[in-house]
């Protein structure tokens, strides 16, 4: 990066044995501005996963991590996730890591970029404004808390759910794909690349995920995880234009898995597609968790 840090900090890119410590600077971050966070070490690793750690992010030091950013390429878009301690604010970091992360999507022939940030995070909302971003979408993090297993799931006549198989996997994958086609920045993923990152994941779980099909045509499949954010998960539920609307219960049939799998954490949550940091309407407080991302109109090049 061109623009100088403050006297005392340094930069490097980050690494995988940095998780502990900017888990840390997360959570720090998130607790500052809610008051909670649901952040986790693993979670960190999984998206690190999608990126060139070594091109595409940045660790800010004094004595200890300070601030932290990593660019997401997604299309044609640079997904800005940006992290400054609480005691780091007000010196110029989070600037700094913005102005980076544009320059970087310029290098890498982006066209635009999308920065991120909680609701109630109103110096990011100021930071993001002054260099020229807007404000153009929010996303929710849906969450039910179950006393037990929900009443087996209704199906219509001629449909039936099944547990995905690794052979399923291309036929889910297009399934997913098309039933996202019109979602707002939908980018989908080459398939072999899906196949390395959801399915062959370390912590993947396809007794989690489902396929409801009519007759032995796809309608709708779901992805789900037994533990992200202290709760079941339900990363992906797509349904295909010609079936929606019909009733399928594959939401039912879900929680009632994840419960029957997470005994201790009856809390299973729906998460809209690609989410750095998409907080949950937690159950101690629900008024401050929603999650919004401004982002800029305008290209970087």
């Amino acid at each position: 990066m061109s623009s100088s840090l403050p006297e005392g900090h340094s930069s490097r890119s980050v690494t995988p044995d940095d998780a502990p410590a900017v888990n840390e600077l997360v959570v720090a971050a998130d607790e500052a501005v809610m008051g909670w966070s649901d952040s986790t070490e693993a979670d960190l690793v999984d998206w690190w996963r999608e990126v060139d750690l070594e091109c595409d992010s940045w660790v800010v030091e004094d004595d200890a991590i300070a601030a932290c950013g990593v660019l997401y390429p997604h299309g044609e878009t640079a997904d800005l996730d940006c992290y400054v301690h609480p005691s780091q604010k007000g010196v110029g970091l989070g600037s700094w890591l913005l102005a980076g992360g544009e320059a970087r999507a310029r290098e890498r022939g982006l066209q635009k970029a999308h920065a991120w940030a909680l609701a109630p995070d109103h110096d990011a909302r100021r930071l993001f404004e002054l260099r020229g971003f807007r404000e153009v979408r929010r996303y929710y993090r849906m969450l039910i808390e179950l006393d037990g297993p929900p009443q087996p799931a209704e199906w219509p006549e001629g449909f039936h759910v099944d547990t995905f198989k690794r052979e399923d996997a291309r036929a889910f994958h297009a399934a997913l794909t098309e039933a996202f086609a019109e979602e707002w920045n939908w980018v989908p993923m080459p398939f072999e690349r899906w196949l390395e990152l959801r399915v062959n994941a370390p912590d993947a779980e396809p007794s989690l995920w489902f396929i409801v099909r009519e007759g032995n045509q796809i309608a709708a499949v779901l992805r789900g995880d037994a533990h992200r954010f202290g709760a079941g998960w339900v990363g992906a539920i797509g349904v295909r234009k010609p079936w929606r609307k019909r009733g399928l219960a594959l939401l039912h049939h879900a929680f009632g898995e994840q419960v029957q799998r997470n005994h201790e954490c009856h809390k299973p949550c729906v998460s809209p597609p690609r989410q750095p940091l998409l907080l949950p309407n937690h159950y101690r407080q629900p008024q401050v968790a929603s999650a919004w991302i401004p982002a800029s109109a305008r290209a970087v090049k």
